[in-house]
């Protein structure tokens, strides 16, 4: 597979006109306030799940049917358990050793929950099978075996997703969609995984209907598949949208967005830092 070279899977935005109703200036055209305390995340988390219900109205969806997944990479342990007491419960990491500290450094707070959505070498499958609940940046069957097997070892199972390069950017991980079908009917051997649906970063671009695009595509994709897929495998669940374009991507469909400066406040370290994410 090609190795991409200077991209990021969390919040990294699209600068998207809009066309219809109003939306929030995209993330990277907005300063966003560091958030500190308990009452920062509050407000914060109120108006990304505002922003989220007035996109599932917009597409006659029910709000419900999404799932905020706050990312929080390079955000430190005493910020972070200001975030979850806010409600920020189940977090997404890129780089699988940063997640893996901060999940020992907060064992202490009960229910907290940790999603891996960087791209994932074969040699730190350990790790993850020691602490995520979930996965969501599948693409190869050496990652899937590697998984299983120290799941096996740990008597754990893992939810998890199919990364779908539907921008086929070289910059980007991720399956072929022409592959993805062949690609799923050989995961029901690995027994302790659990699979949700499919996971995509949109093309980085101005243009809103080359990000819907991708959207779209991953949509029908899951569409044609849900119906055949092999017998355990889910498809219910679509993971796409960041915070410079989280409210196309819930129009076109998504359950799960991966939000990050939106939650937390700006970046200073740049995103080039985490790519690869492993």
């Amino acid at each position: 597979m090609r190795e991409p070279s200077a991209a990021v899977n969390d919040d990294t935005p699209n600068p998207a006109p809009q066309t219809g109703p109003a939306q929030p200036a995209p993330a990277q055209l907005t300063k966003f306030e560091t958030a500190q305390s308990v009452d920062d995340f509050a407000h914060n988390l109120a108006a990304v799940n505002a922003r989220i219900a007035a996109a599932a109205a917009r597409a006659d969806r029910d709000a419900g049917e999404v799932r905020l997944l706050p990312v929080s990479k390079t955000v430190p342990e005493e910020r972070l358990r200001n975030a979850i007491a806010a409600g920020a419960t189940f977090l997404g990491e890129n780089k699988v050793q940063e997640a893996l500290r901060k999940s020992e450094e907060l064992a202490d707070i009960e229910g907290l929950r940790w999603a891996v959505i960087g791209h994932l070498q074969t040699n730190k499958a350990k790790y993850v099978a020691r602490f995520a609940s979930e996965f969501q940046a599948l693409d190869s069957l050496r990652v899937a075996e590697a998984l299983d097997r120290r799941l096996e070892a740990e008597d754990r199972t893992l939810d998890v997703f199919v990364q779908v390069n539907t921008s086929q950017e070289d910059s980007k991980f991720g399956l072929p969609p022409e592959e993805v079908a062949a690609f799923i009917t050989e995961l029901p051997t690995f027994s302790r995984l659990r699979v949700r649906g499919l996971m995509t970063l949109a093309v980085f671009s101005p243009d809103i209907e080359r990000v819907r695009g991708c959207f779209v595509l991953l949509r029908e994709l899951r569409d044609r598949m849900r119906d055949n897929a092999p017998e355990g495998i889910a498809l219910d669940e679509l993971s796409m949208g960041m915070s410079g374009d989280f409210e196309t991507a819930i129009e076109e469909g998504a359950t799960v967005v991966r939000v990050g400066q939106a939650v937390f406040g700006s970046r200073a370290t740049p995103d080039s830092m985490y790519w690869p994410a492993t």
